[in-house]
């Protein structure tokens, strides 16, 4: 069975919502043979990601960058995970109030390095998640699992 890592970090109800429609996708029963798995970022480890086959990633954006708790989880999983986890597929959720392009950056900057491959672009709300938001969070999860599973 392969392993799905959710890692995020959800300090409002907005990242929150988000989270929740990320792993309800994920954890579809369309989607055979995957377990998810979910971390809060400053739980997660390098074994967490080691052990897992794709990953999910969310963080609120703060002040234009990923926020403190995912930055951590990268800086302490990327020397053991450098050569471990190349062409991991992976996706991403971001909320933020306004620019996110920041964050952006660093995301692809962080996973470039790791080199692990993005299933989709990342989802990006800014404000209050609508329901189109909500649903690209539960696609984005979906499609994430099912390019480690069997649809």
């Amino acid at each position: 069975m392969k392993r799905l890592l959710i890692v995020h970090h959800t300090p409002s109800p907005s990242v929150q919502a988000m989270y929740e429609a990320v792993r309800a996708g994920a954890s579809t029963d369309e989607v055979e043979g995957v377990e998810v798995v979910s971390r809060a970022a400053l739980a997660a480890s390098a074994v967490d990601a080691l052990e897992a086959d794709g990953y999910l990633l969310g963080s609120p954006v703060n002040l234009g960058y990923l926020s403190g708790a995912l930055k951590h989880f990268f800086d302490l999983i990327y020397y053991p995970c450098l050569e471990e986890t190349v062409r991991r597929p992976f996706g991403a959720f971001l909320h933020g109030d306004n620019d996110a392009s920041g964050a952006l950056r660093a995301l692809e900057s962080i996973t470039t390095g790791l080199k692990w491959k993005a299933v989709q672009p990342p989802v990006v709300v800014t404000g209050e998640p609508s329901k189109a938001d909500l649903e690209a969070c539960w696609e984005l999860g979906a499609i994430t699992a099912a390019e480690l599973g069997g649809v």
